[in-house]
């Protein structure tokens, strides 16, 4: 089988493809980031022949599929695949596969990451030692900043699938009290089911774990930001578009919630004209949820064991 395999480098350093090496012939494409590109590829005299096409963001359109005449096959390096047009592999019949669950404890390890940060203040605290303002202190403790227990508040998660039950798992280890939102209601006594506007209303911090879809796009918004704590902390490690960004930056300016914590934004990389940024209350880490040594070579080893599944007449991680 001819394989192209595009955006290798954006799974960084020390990731181990080989697998793929075993599968067929790889030819290794670049970081591709729009469809002309792809095209091009396609009339290239190795890449353009290719029955599977594996990438993390590139985009595989229906212009794509039809460009490339032999394609059989698309997985990507993601559990998400919005890149990948699914009604046009579903009518060329191409299989599609992504990932899903390979990156659950890391994802929930930054959801507390946050959470501790927002709760201890460590971040400010740490500042203010680096720049020697403790050196001489009146006191023993400095307590500069309002921090909190995370015991007996309440944890608000949006969807509830293998990273809102692994960051429940820790909300309940902290003592904190779970609530979930999610289209469809899951049999679980360990936290309790609630309406959207129940969950904006009551959680002191708001962790969104839902994919990005029609119902969840700008889930944040004006209207739901008024819902909301003047307490709460919000945390996206989701997509971008759950995130009305200028909402939230008038929000956060007005003081409507305390703060903000993301690590997706609508445009990756940042857009220079971001409405987030440079805002002292929304703290912005670049897509990193996924980045542990582990969890990307725990996804590049499933999306090779996905292509040696279908090569064998298989269904592994199959979307369509």
């Amino acid at each position: 089988m001819k394989i192209l395999l595009l955006d290798a480098e954006t799974l960084g350093d020390g990731v181990d493809l080989s697998p793929f090496e075993e599968l067929g012939q790889v030819f290794y494409g670049g970081t591709v980031k729009d469809e002309q590109t792809m095209l091009a590829l396609a009339d290239h005299p190795q890449a353009g022949g290719a029955q599977a096409i594996v990438c993390n963001k590139a985009p595989v359109t229906k212009a794509v599929m039809d460009a490339f005449k032999d394609l059989q096959y698309v997985g990507v390096f993601a559990t998400g695949y919005n890149n990948v047009d699914v009604e046009a592999a579903r009518e060329r019949g191409i299989a599609l596969c992504n990932v899903p669950g390979y990156s659950g404890g890391a994802v929930a390890q930054l959801v507390f990451t946050f959470i501790l940060m927002s709760a201890g203040k460590t971040h400010l605290y740490m500042e203010e030692t680096g720049r020697g303002e403790w050196i001489g202190y009146p006191s023993f403790s400095m307590l500069t900043h309002e921090t909190v227990e995370l015991e007996g508040k309440t944890l608000g998660i949006l969807g509830y699938g293998d990273i809102g039950k692994r960051v429940a798992a820790l909300g309940h280890a902290f003592g904190m009290r779970v609530i979930v939102h999610t289209r469809t209601v899951k049999n679980d006594p360990a936290v309790l089911f609630v309406s959207r506007e129940e969950l904006l209303q009551q959680s002191d911090f708001l962790s969104l774990n839902a994919p990005l879809t029609t119902e969840t796009a700008d889930f944040i918004n004006e209207e739901s930001l008024g819902l909301m704590k003047k307490s709460a902390v919000l945390i996206n490690t989701a997509r971008g578009g759950l995130v009305n960004e200028r909402a939230l930056a008038a929000a956060l300016r007005e003081g409507a919630i305390d703060s903000a914590c993301l690590d997706v934004l609508q445009s990756e990389p940042m857009a220079k004209d971001c409405p987030l940024f440079g805002l002292k209350n929304c703290f912005i880490t670049p897509h990193i949820a996924w980045a542990p040594a582990e969890t990307r070579a725990r996804l590049a080893c499933i999306a090779a064991e996905n292509l040696s599944a279908f090569l064998r007449g298989e269904e592994k991680n199959r979307v369509v």
